[in-house]
């Protein structure tokens, strides 16, 4: 007969955080939320530590190239869908790799015979004023001037005429080589008068623009996830079908740290992957899973993944549990897989770090499974509300939205994810939806990262091994989840015009 598995299987609302005692040097700005994203060994660094606890799903409708480098920015790592050509993701690669901070691929080009009426067109298209002129529009063609719209008036000059009557020409214009760091752009931009600064090649084509107005904008990312050649960090997802094509093409491209995606990790289809990878490529980090018990954690920890994720079902767009009666309650997998990878350390001499993947609902749930022992988290709803990520935004009646599907559904199509049976999505196991939009996501993850400090404070913990080691965790019953919410009309304050 089947084993019952002894316990309940829990999910972050059945849980919250006692208060512990507050220390006088326990304030929010004193909270370190630095956390090992691979496998080290015990006392050591990890070679890749994250600045924030935070990566992104592994689904086309989260993790794009802008949201990557948003997030990376922010000090978290996104993980790129594999979900597509190989070509096509390890482009998607070397566009986060290739941004520098203040360095901008210029998105409005034009040509110089161009008319001042597509010239008009363009910067309404894309709401900047400033537009390369470049031999054959492109951002990366050669350069031949700038024009801006101060350069010219829609109601003044005649918009038959071409660009470069009213362009600055590119003997008149200040411009920098490739080599240039940020600092010396800054410091040309400011000395020089300069709002725009051009760095081109050796052979004179464009590569970005600096502008005078992203000087405040750099100054605010001071924790961004970087490599040892200052570039911002990227993830991919892989597969157990291509990987032996992917792989190669992905590490080509750039990405530090790879991981198999797959709805269920427990198989010798991810452990065999798992080796091949780390005997062909032994220097690059590599994660595993999804699991939901300690068993499954040593299976792909001895595999050698360099992190394990930890959620089978809990997605907010995932029905696995409806249509396979296969999972696990949130809270109750990371406290056991917490407890295999504290019991493989002390049995190896090597932490392997986890990942709460899925049920994170609100932001305070984030806080529950950091107290509970995972290193970072991955998300997708979360991420899907920002205007970096890839879904669309809709209007609504009751506000604007942005789309957001799961990799199981039917417009998704990922089969690779899921051990169906042959050679396509037999039936769905995640649905197609939205959810509110969020705006920008360095605002909103502001905001998070305020309440997860917030809450550290309150159980009397500035780090997150500190945050594990000390939390107290109380069941809740549901009269007691029932008094979490204001029991009382909440007024809807209009805004006051000031």
């Amino acid at each position: 007969m089947a084993q019952v598995v002894a316990g309940v299987s829990r999910t972050f609302n059945e849980y919250l955080l006692l208060p512990n005692r507050t220390g006088v040097g326990c304030a929010p700005e004193a909270v370190d939320l630095r956390t090992p994203l691979v496998r080290h060994r015990e006392g050591a660094e990890s070679a890749i530590e994250l600045g924030s606890p935070f990566t992104s799903a592994i689904m086309q409708a989260v993790s794009s190239p802008d949201l990557a480098i948003a997030l990376a920015r922010n000090g978290g790592l996104s993980f790129l869908h594999h979900n597509c050509p190989i070509d096509e993701q390890a482009a998607d690669v070397r566009k986060v790799k290739n941004f520098k901070a203040g360095f901008v691929t210029s998105d409005t080009n034009v040509r110089p015979q161009d008319t001042l009426q597509h010239l008009v067109d363009v910067m309404r298209h894309t709401g900047h004023g400033t537009a390369a002129v470049t031999h054959d529009g492109s951002a990366g063609g050669r350069l031949l001037g700038l024009v801006t719209s101060r350069d010219f008036h829609p109601h003044r000059h005649d918009l038959d005429a071409p660009v470069a009557d009213r362009m600055t020409a590119i003997a008149d214009l200040p411009r920098s080589g490739s080599d240039l760091t940020l600092s010396e752009a800054n410091s040309r931009l400011w000395e020089e008068r300069l709002d725009c600064l051009p760095v081109v090649d050796a052979n004179g084509h464009l590569r970005s623009l600096v502008f005078r107005s992203d000087y405040e904008d750099n100054k605010r990312y001071p924790n961004q996830l970087v490599d040892l050649d200052k570039r911002l960090r990227v993830g991919a997802g892989v597969n157990t079908y291509d990987y032996e094509e992917r792989i190669p093409a992905l590490l080509d491209a750039g990405a530090d740290v790879l991981c198999f995606d797959s709805s269920d990790g427990y198989s010798d289809w991810q452990a065999q992957a798992l080796t091949w990878a780390k005997k062909h490529y032994p220097e690059i980090p590599v994660g595993g899973g999804n699991v939901v018990d300690g068993e499954a954690f040593d299976f792909l920890a001895e595999a050698g993944a360099d992190f394990i994720k930890v959620g089978v079902g809990g997605g907010s767009i995932c029905i696995t549990r409806d249509q396979k009666g296969i999972g696990r309650g949130q809270a109750s997998a990371v406290l056991d897989v917490a407890a295999a990878r504290d019991a493989f350390r002390e049995r190896t001499g090597e932490y392997v770090p986890i990942c709460s993947d899925g049920g994170l609902v609100h932001d305070y749930h984030m806080a529950l499974a950091l107290a509970m022992g995972s290193d970072f988290v991955m998300m997708g709803r979360y991420f899907a509300r920002f205007d970096q990520a890839p879904g669309a935004k809709l209007p609504t009646k009751d506000g604007f939205v942005k789309e957001y599907w799961g990799e199981g559904s039917n417009r998704a199509r990922n089969w690779q994810r899921y051990g169906q049976g042959g050679q396509g999505l037999i039936f769905e196991e995640g649905v197609d939806g939205y959810v509110p939009y969020a705006g920008d996501l360095s605002d909103g993850l502001t905001v998070t990262i305020a309440k997860i400090k917030a809450t550290m404070v309150s159980c009397g913990a500035t780090t997150l091994p500190e945050f594990q080691a000390t939390a107290r965790l109380t069941l809740v019953s549901e009269q007691s989840f029932q008094e979490n919410h204001a029991s009382v009309a909440v007024r809807d304050t209009p805004a006051v015009a000031v």
